[in-house]
């Protein structure tokens, strides 16, 4: 994993969109079936917003009916990070970019196997990048 990446919000601010802030730096989320990627089929890799992180393959993506970007495993544990999330009232494992810590979303345990889990990722907090254009 590379190193760690540290800016200051103004920092952020000036590389990313206000929806991509509020929600990458910011813990927002997107509204469920507003995503660009939710009811995306392609075939690649997606990346951290933030930092450029190798993310989730399409390979794991799935439609799990819940109108964000699903996804049963990350492309290496390594590459995301979990920690409780008590906000709103709700018992939920926070999910972000080991690299930055931009927020990507949450994990529950109601996904498909091989895994159980589902990574419900927000569209905005994600780039994606085709198979044939990877380096």
């Amino acid at each position: 994993m590379a190193e760690k990446i540290h800016k200051t919000d103004e920092e952020w601010r000036q590389l990313l969109t206000p929806e991509q802030f509020a929600i990458a730096r910011k813990k927002g989320t997107e509204r469920a079936f507003t995503g660009k990627y939710w009811d995306f089929h392609e075939n690649g890799v997606y990346l951290c917003v933030c930092c450029g992180n190798e993310l989730f393959s399409s390979d794991t993506k799935y439609d799990s009916g819940c109108g964000w970007p699903s996804f049963y495993a990350p492309l290496e544990d390594s590459r995301v990070e979990n920690s409780p999330d008590h906000s709103y009232g709700m018992i939920r494992t926070e999910v972000t970019c080991s690299r930055c810590g931009a927020h990507l979303g949450h994990v529950f345990e109601d996904g498909p196997r091989p895994t159980g889990l589902r990574y419900c990722m927000n569209s905005a907090s994600l780039n994606f990048v085709k198979k044939d254009e990877m380096k």
